[in-house]
This record gives C-alpha cells, structure tokens and sequence, in this order.
C-alpha cells in the first residue's frame, strides 16, 4: 500500500506523514523536502523557487518523475501536494486547516530551511502567496487543481488537532474501509 498525503503548507502534512509512517512501519518521502534542497543547492529560498517554477516547470518536474518511481514500490507514505496524481493507485489523504493555524503552524517551525518570517502576519501571507503559486504550477503544468477534494480518498480538517489524533483518524478511516 501507498498513502500519499496532499494538502497546504500547515496543513499538517510532514508531522502527520512522519508519523503515520512510524506507526505503519512503512517509508517516509515528503516532496516538499526534496524541493527545499532543490533549491537550496540553487542557493534559493523555497519562495523563490516556486516563483521560478512559474516560468520554468523542470522545478516540478524532476520531483513528480521521482514521484512516479515511488509509485512503483509499497508499503511507503509519500507527502506531496500532487503525490495523488502521479501514484493514482494510491490511498489518497488530503489534510486542510485554516489559513491562521496553518500560518502559525509554518511560523513555529524551526525545520524550515530558508523559510523565514518576519512575523505571524508575514508567515500568513507567504503560505496563501505559496497557495496561488502551486495552484498556477500545476494548472499550468498538468491541468490539475491538488486542491480539489474529489481528487482525494479522505479529507481530514486538522484545525485544532495534535499530530496524534489526525493519524488516528487516518487510521480509523484506512481499517473502517478494511484497507488496514
């Protein structure tokens, strides 16, 4: 089985992959990463990597043809916003929040390499301005919209839940439809 988890920056995707992993025994890959040392070999922020994705798609690319192959494997939890798409046979997991706890979700999150935020404000604005990004990328790119739920198995709404409880959810959704 594969599980592959999209959602918004905050939304909870890294901790609750990591996690859901964990308790699984399976492999954890989050695209996200991947991106973040894409561009940080480039010596760029991650904003400013997806600002060049804009213009130039090899930055989405690369990491959706290393998707692929992921696909091919089992047993794996992969976090990427457009994971769904490009593993179709996979158990489809898309995690939302709101805008303000998502914000200071990436705001406390020190592990953010190259991500810096002047304050909650500023944190707020940069995960809605990474929102329109991704979305223009990959319309403009593959024709999808990763933030359709149609496009999922399960939505699960992670406002004002711990790490914990969301994958007990996921949990209990995955043995509820006896794919555990």
């Amino acid at each position: 089985m594969i599980i592959t988890i999209g959602g918004q920056a905050g939304s909870g995707k890294s901790s609750v992959g990591e996690l859901l992993a964990k308790k699984l025994g399976f492999r954890y890959w989050s695209m996200g990463d991947i991106r973040r040392e894409m561009a940080r070999k480039r010596g760029m922020s991650l904003r400013e990597f997806n600002k060049l994705g804009e213009r130039e798609d090899f930055t989405d690319r690369e990491v959706d043809e290393f998707q692929r192959e992921l696909g091919k494997k089992d047993n794996l939890v992969i976090n990427g916003r457009t994971s769904y798409y490009f593993i179709p046979d996979s158990v489809k997991v898309c995690l939302v929040a709101n805008p303000d706890e998502r914000a200071e979700r990436v705001f406390r999150d020190r592990d953010r390499q190259n991500e810096t935020f002047r304050d909650l404000g500023d944190a707020k604005e940069k995960i809605l301005e990474r929102d329109r990004s991704d979305t223009m990328r990959y319309r403009k790119v593959y024709g999808i919209d990763a933030s359709d739920s149609k496009n999922y198995d399960y939505v699960v709404d992670t406002s004002g839940l711990s790490v914990d409880q969301v994958v007990e959810k996921i949990i209990g959704l995955l043995k509820r439809d006896s794919l555990l």
